[in-house]
């Protein structure tokens, strides 16, 4: 049955929530003892502040946005602004759990502001600080010189990116070592006898992309290797990337060994390999950066290198929560070095 709302709806679900009033008449405290409680204000007593807090749970108890804005200024909101059409398997998940399960014990939650490859990717950051939308703000898919976070930091907006930029500038981040990643690909491969290497790279544009590249060509001098160059296509362009690597390994001096940069990337190249008419693990090998733990599943042949986008989001968000309460910018950096090759064990 289809039921217009009325006002006097409204009036009812507004006695129905329950207030800081409907906890203090529950506990028998008054009304600024229990908000100190709920807020773990040190003056209270450990056992009050557990009573509290339970009985809040107990209750459905959640503060008013809208009267802590108009009280404290702040939100309790963190922004998670994605580019979803470029973000796939699991980042966008992963990235978003290790956010939330950071922080799921504060006041603070998670909205996630997409935007899309038609957009200036400053517009989301601009409206989210203009219009007061979020106390914090995390970023990705970071440039070296990254006019969001320039645009933040000259106002004063607690964020941190995933990636770093080289602007100069003090700010928090949390990175993988894509560097690393690289040469410890390219020295796996030489150990395996492979001596022409691809480079399937990120984004020509983002930071990481001249971390990884800047890794490949150093090891390639290390072990004494030959590049076999990949062109223009990054792994943004799966497509492309099937195409490329079948024209690469018809050809009479192929590459013996890639590195990819995503395994949505790797999905493509060995799509590309099979249309050759090669095989996996005898005619070439490919060392690949995953973070679903499911490319052994694909090809078994495969050698992974994992990456940890929920601790990313961790971080992130232990990063942009610390900013908000005080520390200092660079105290709230990291860099995550990437783990061993591991090859399939079946």
């Amino acid at each position: 049955m289809d039921r217009r709302r009325t006002d006097s709806d409204d009036e009812t679900s507004a006695r129905e929530r329950p207030t800081l009033k409907t906890l203090a008449f529950m506990t028998g405290l008054g009304v600024t003892t229990v908000s100190r409680a709920l807020k773990d204000a040190p003056e209270i007593g450990a056992e009050t502040r557990r009573r509290v807090q339970l009985v809040a749970k107990q209750i459905g108890y959640r503060p008013n946005r809208a009267g802590v804005r108009l009280r404290t200024g702040k939100t309790n909101v963190i922004s998670l602004v994605l580019n979803t059409e470029h973000e796939i398997m699991s980042f966008v998940s992963d990235i978003i759990y290790g956010v939330t399960e950071v922080i799921a014990d504060t006041p603070y939650h998670l909205i996630v502001t997409p935007y899309s490859r038609s957009q200036d990717p400053l517009d989301p950051v601009r409206y989210l600080v203009e219009t007061g939308s979020a106390d914090g703000v995390i970023i990705s898919r970071t440039q070296p010189n990254d006019p969001r976070a320039r645009y933040m930091l000259e106002r004063g907006i607690p964020f941190a990116t995933h990636g770093r930029t080289d602007m100069g500038l003090v700010h928090p981040y949390h990175d993988f070592d894509n560097y690393a990643f690289a040469a410890e690909a390219v020295r796996h491969l030489a150990g395996l006898g492979r001596r022409r290497l691809a480079l399937v790279t990120p984004p020509v544009g983002l930071t990481y992309h001249g971390h990884t590249v800047n890794g490949f060509a150093d090891a390639l001098s290390e072990v004494g290797a030959s590049e076999v160059p990949f062109n223009t296509v990054s792994i943004d362009h799966i497509e492309q990337i099937r195409m490329r690597t079948a024209q690469l390994m018809r050809r009479d001096i192929r590459p013996d060994g890639i590195v990819s940069s995503a395994a949505a990337a790797t999905l493509a190249i060995v799509a590309g390999v099979e249309d050759a008419g090669l095989k996996l693990g005898r005619d070439i090998d490919v060392v690949s950066k995953q973070s679903s733990e499911l490319l052994h599943l694909f090809r078994r042949e495969l050698l992974i290198v994992n990456e940890n986008f929920r601790l990313a989001g961790s971080e992130l968000a232990r990063a942009v929560l610390g900013w908000i309460g005080g520390a200092a910018p660079g105290s709230l950096q990291s860099l995550s070095a990437p783990g061993e090759v591991v090859a399939y064990r079946g």
